[in-house]
């Protein structure tokens, strides 16, 4: 292996592409004719925000961008920057330009500011761009691992281009191992090896370099002339996981799951269940989502299914890791072959829908509570009908929406599960009510 002073660096910055020729992947953007590409070659650098998974090029392309358009290239971390770090920013791309919008040469300097995890920024900061972007005094590029929609302004997100970056494909990951291989850093692996290699990072080219660096380091231990698919499993172990927590491919995961419930298909369900367990997902955020599928899916078809939910998630608080974790399986299972509504769900969000968009319509006179002798004299709670005691514990042809309110129809069940008879139990009300006038 090459033992240069270069190898001090990490594995993923030796091999950073320098030219967009090298870039791997991301070719729906970057290949000939598409929307980056010309970018790239108009000479006219545009705000924009890269948007993907982790380790699919997106400091590469920004600074790619930057030298194409020979510009200065800032570097902000939301993780740990701040309002300061976008002042200095703004301060630098001043500099940058000159007294009078000039350098001391006479041109233009361009800026481009990169802001890493631009979704960790927030409003006020984000906002912070804007009139910089609007000025031209810098070009705004900002990467994310979280969807733009939800987590950029819209103002910002109005003056910037979103690119989608996809997980790199098996063969561009196999061609990062042979560039690694082709400077000689890490010692030669068997093609099984590098096939599970390939499926351990998972689209990401940073794990899969990091990945390579911890193995290099290792074999040279070892004096290993060869990665073998035996040894690789020995180093590496249960270390790596599949996603990011609170990344894209966790609530893509989480979806996957709850899809599956609603699906009543138990396999489906316990396996992303695991794999969001193995993927390092709080076992208390999963109970939470439990909780909500069993109201919003399954609702009054089975009641016990919230009181299942409930009592999984409080399992889990007494016995922890590992056995709680078979109590929130089984609740899984069980929400998955429970009976399915989702009428109080519908309900619920067409009556907020209505009174949202409705005026404020005043309560009947009758329904109105009277604690005090000028509310009695006024009328308030008169001729109100005490349902207890009525025939059947119902005062038939009683009205408790507004006046002039017709009814609604919020609640429709549905004819599964419990849900049947709580239909068959309203129709015979609603004759009740027709048969009194």
């Amino acid at each position: 292996m090459n033992s240069s002073p270069t190898n001090h660096r990490p594995l993923a910055e030796r091999l950073r592409p320098k030219t967009l020729a090298e870039v791997v992947g991301q070719q729906h953007l970057l290949g000939e004719g598409m929307a980056l590409r010309i970018a790239f070659e108009s000479g006219q650098p545009h705000s924009c925000i890269l948007w993907g998974p982790p380790g699919t090029g997106k400091t590469t392309i920004a600074r790619l961008m930057a030298n194409a358009f020979d510009a200065q290239f800032i570097t902000i971390s939301a993780v740990l920057g701040g309002v300061k770090d976008i002042r200095e920013a703004v301060e630098q791309a001043q500099v940058a330009l000159g007294q009078g919008g000039r350098n001391e040469t006479g041109g233009a300097r361009r800026t481009i500011v990169f802001v890493d995890e631009v979704h960790r920024f927030n409003k006020s900061q984000q906002d912070a761009f804007l009139p910089h972007v609007e000025s031209g005094l810098f070009t705004f590029i900002g990467a994310t691992t979280e969807n733009p929609s939800f987590e950029v302004n819209s103002a910002l997100l109005s003056r910037a281009t979103v690119y989608v970056l996809q997980p790199l494909s098996e063969s561009d990951l196999a061609q990062i191992i042979v560039k690694a291989l082709a400077i000689q850093v890490i010692p030669a692996i068997e093609k099984t090896a590098s096939e599970r290699l390939i499926a351990y990072a998972d689209g990401d080219a940073r794990r899969l370099l990091n990945t390579l660096e911890t193995l290099a380091v290792a074999a040279a231990q070892e004096k290993r002339t060869e990665i073998t698919d035996v040894w690789l499993l020995k180093v590496l172990g249960e270390r790596m996981r599949r996603y990011d927590k609170g990344g894209e491919q966790f609530y893509d995961t989480i979806s996957a799951l709850h899809k599956s419930v609603r699906g009543s298909d138990p396999d489906a369900a316990l396996y992303w269940f695991v794999r969001m367990l193995d993927g390092g997902a709080d076992p208390r955020y999963l109970a939470r989502r439990l909780i909500r599928m069993a109201s919003e899916d399954i609702g009054l078809a089975d009641p016990r299914a919230l009181r299942m939910s409930l009592d999984a998630a409080d399992v889990y608080e007494r016995l922890g890791t590992p056995e709680g974790e078979l109590a929130l399986a089984e609740c899984v299972v069980y929400l998955a072959v429970a009976p399915k509504s989702n009428a109080v769900y519908k309900a619920f969000n067409e009556a907020k829908a209505f009174v949202k968009k409705d005026g404020t319509r005043p309560v009947p006179m009758h329904l109105r509570n009277a604690p005090t002798q000028l509310m009695k004299e006024l009328d308030y709670g008169k001729d109100y009908r005490y349902a207890h005691d009525e025939e059947g514990g119902f005062a038939a042809g009683e009205r408790y929406l507004p006046d002039g309110m017709a009814s609604p129809g919020f609640y429709r069940p549905v004819e599964r599960g419990l849900e049947i008879r709580i239909a068959e139990k309203l129709r015979q009300l609603k004759n009740l009510n027709n048969q009194s006038g």
